[in-house]
């Protein structure tokens, strides 16, 4: 009982007067920024100890492999708070009586959407400053519709459920990655590579086809609530999920065709 006083009292605290301060989110973008900074650093120092191959890359290539790491780190964030407000937290609950559900929004939703703006602004100088070798055009307009429609609703608080439905997607890159650092250790014929290759279908299909249908029936159930929101908001909700889905599709495609290729190796 006294640790959870403390810890109700911390929270409060932090809730009032670190998180309560208008300049929070930028503060919280910065935050992002230097965090994936602090990460590539790391994963550079790291790897040039525990890797032996890390060496042995060419240039472009470490700097790939201390991006996906960068990635993978922000990810796991951003997919663990987005499982958590969603799904746990009764932040976007129906049974609010605060308002609408499309308007709800609290100081922890409104920082943690910051940092995840600090990610995709550092990821997308990195896309650009390398362009095209660590992502081409789709990756450009993938993350441009990230940062745009994620700055929008941490700084109007509307639509942040959705933001969040859509952010859960991020769940399937960790696999991504790991399937890049598979192959550049030469392992593309190992069990491993196989059963990487399966998770990222199922993941792929619940977080980014799935997660999907479910985040459209909620807008349809909804549609009185998502009525109020500003004009370029109702254009962001309308318009960013239908054109990630429409890429998750065509992307969904090249993973099933590429894990029927590596199971028909296997046989």
């Amino acid at each position: 009982m006294v640790i959870q006083s403390y810890q109700d009292q911390a929270e409060q605290l932090l809730k009032e007067y670190a998180l309560a301060d208008p300049v929070m989110p930028y503060i919280s973008i910065i935050g992002g920024i230097f965090a994936c900074k602090m990460v590539y650093d790391l994963t550079q120092f790291i790897s040039i100890i525990q890797f032996k191959s890390y060496s042995s890359l060419s240039k472009l290539q470490r700097t790939e492999w201390n991006n996906r790491a960068m990635s993978t780190v922000h990810a796991v964030f951003i997919t663990i708070m987005s499982l958590y407000l969603v799904f746990w937290s009764d932040l976007y609950s129906d049974d609010q009586l605060t308002g609408p559900v499309t308007l709800q929004s609290s100081p922890v939703s409104t920082f943690v959407l910051g940092v995840s703006v600090g990610y995709f602004l550092a990821d997308l100088g990195m896309i650009f400053w390398f362009y095209p070798d660590l992502g081409g055009l789709e990756y450009v307009v993938h993350h441009l519709l990230s940062v745009v429609s994620v700055a929008y609703t941490m700084l109007t608080g509307e639509a942040q459920l959705y933001t969040y439905m859509v952010l859960i997607s991020e769940t399937t890159t960790p696999g991504i990655n790991l399937r890049w650092y598979l192959d550049i250790a030469g392992m593309k014929r190992s069990k491993a590579y196989v059963i990487n290759g399966v998770v990222i279908f199922f993941s792929w299909l619940v977080a980014r086809i799935l997660l999907f249908i479910y985040l459209f029936y909620h807008i349809y159930l909804h549609y009185e609530q998502v009525r109020q929101i500003q004009s370029f908001g109702l254009f962001l909700v309308a318009v960013v999920p239908l054109v990630l889905a429409m890429m998750n599709l065509m992307w969904f495609a090249k993973i099933f065709k590429g894990l029927k290729k590596t199971l028909a190796k296997r046989q």
